[in-house]
C-alpha cells in the first residue's frame, strides 16, 4: 500500500480533482432551468452529478483494469458481457416489479451481472487457469446470448419494453439515495480493490511468463482483479444503463497524459472518467431542451471519432 501511495503524483491528483470541482460546479448551475432554486439544485441536480460522477469513475477505472488484465488497448468494460447480464437482469426486474422502482431493476442488474460474469469465467477456465483469449471469446458468445435474450422478454413484454429501452441508452435521472450509496460503495471497494493489486497489473501488463518469473500468482491475481472489475461495471450499469466509450477513451487519454503505472493511471481515471460523464450530462439535457438527450448517445458520439482514431493509429503502427 505504501508503494502505490508513493506512487501518486500530488500535482496530477490536484489538478483533476480542482477539474473535477469545477466540472460539478458547471453541472449543478447549468441545466434545462434558469435561475433554479435552492431545492431544484439540491433535490434534482445534485444527486444526477453524483451519480454521473460515480458511474463515470467507475467505468473509466474498470476500462483501465480490463485494459491491463487482457493486454488490450481497445478492451472496455463491457468486453466480457458484464453489460449484457446486468441489461437482462435489469429488463427481467423491471418487469417483475414496477411498483418498487428504482430497486428491483437495480437488484436484477447486480444480480444478472454477476450470473453472468461467474459464467464467462466458468466457460473459459481450463485446468485451474482462464487464458486471456479463452475469457475474450467466452464474455463475446455469453454476450450475443443474453442480448438475445434480453430482447426476447422485452418482446413478450412490450408495454415496459420502451422505458428499458430508454434506460438501457443510458440516462442518470434523479435517483434515491439509497441507490447512490449502494453504487458508490460498490464502485469504491472496487476501485480500491483493484488499486491495491495495481503493481501486479503492472507486471500483468508485461506477459504472463514475466509475472511468474517475478513471483506473480497469475491466476488469482486476475480473477481478484477480473470479478472486483466486474463488480464495478455491473453495478453502474444496474444504476445508469449501458453508457459506452467512457471506459475505452479515459484510460487512454490518461495513460498518454500521465504513464500508464496503474497506481497512478486508476486514480487519475476515476476523477477524468467523473469529470467528463459530469461534463457529458450537462450537456444532455441543456442540448435539445425540454428534451433530454440519454447520456449515453453523447458519449457515443464524443467516443466513436476517438475508437476510430485508434483504430487508424493501430493500423498505421
Amino acid at each position: 500500500m505504501k508503494k502505490q501511495i508513493a506512487a501518486i503524483n500530488i500535482r496530477q491528483l490536484l489538478i483533476l480533482i480542482a477539474i473535477l470541482v469545477g466540472s460539478v460546479f458547471i453541472g449543478l448551475a447549468v441545466g434545462p432551468v434558469s435561475n433554479a432554486g435552492r431545492e431544484l439544485i439540491l433535490r434534482i441536480r445534485l444527486p444526477r452529478v453524483l451519480m454521473a460522477a460515480i458511474v463515470g469513475g467507475g467505468l473509466a477505472c474498470a476500462g483501465a483494469v480490463f485494459q491491463g488484465i487482457l493486454k488490450n488497448p481497445l478492451a472496455d468494460p463491457f468486453i466480457i458481457g458484464t453489460s449484457s447480464g446486468a441489461a437482462l437482469g435489469i429488463a427481467l426486474g423491471t418487469i417483475a416489479g414496477k411498483a418498487i422502482q428504482p430497486y428491483t431493476s437495480y437488484i436484477g442488474g447486480i444480480a444478472g451481472a454477476f450470473v453472468v460474469t461467474l459464467a464467462v469465467y466458468r466457460i473459459a477456465r481450463i485446468r485451474r487457469h482462464a487464458p486471456v483469449e479463452t475469457l475474450i471469446l467466452a464474455g463475446v458468445i455469453m454476450s450475443s446470448f443474453v442480448s438475445a435474450m434480453t430482447m426476447l422478454v422485452m418482446s413478450l413484454f412490450r408495454r415496459e419494453a420502451s422505458e428499458v429501452y430508454f434506460f438501457l441508452m443510458g440516462t442518470l435521472q434523479p435517483y434515491g439515495r439509497g441507490v447512490i450509496t449502494i453504487t458508490f460503495i460498490f464502485v469504491v471497494i472496487g476501485a480500491l480493490v483493484s488499486w491495491f493489486f495495481a503493481r501486479e497489473l503492472n507486471i500483468l501488463s508485461q506477459g504472463e511468463e514475466t509475472a511468474l518469473h517475478l513471483g506473480i500468482e497469475v491466476e488469482k491475481v486476475r480473477r481478484i482483479l477480473f470479478f472486483s472489475a466486474s463488480m464495478v461495471v455491473g453495478s453502474v450499469v444496474a444504476a445508469s444503463g449501458m453508457i459506452g466509450f467512457v471506459g475505452l477513451i479515459i484510460p487512454h487519454i490518461v495513460r498518454l497524459l500521465t504513464g500508464p503505472d496503474h497506481r497512478t493511471l486508476i486514480p487519475n481515471s476515476i476523477l477524468a472518467g467523473a469529470t467528463l460523464l459530469i461534463l457529458c450530462d450537462t450537456l444532455a439535457r441543456t442540448i435539445a431542451r425540454p428534451v433530454e438527450i440519454p447520456v449515453g448517445i453523447v458519449t457515443a458520439l464524443c467516443g466513436a471519432p476517438f475508437f476510430v482514431y485508434l483504430l487508424l493509429k493501430r493500423k498505421r503502427g
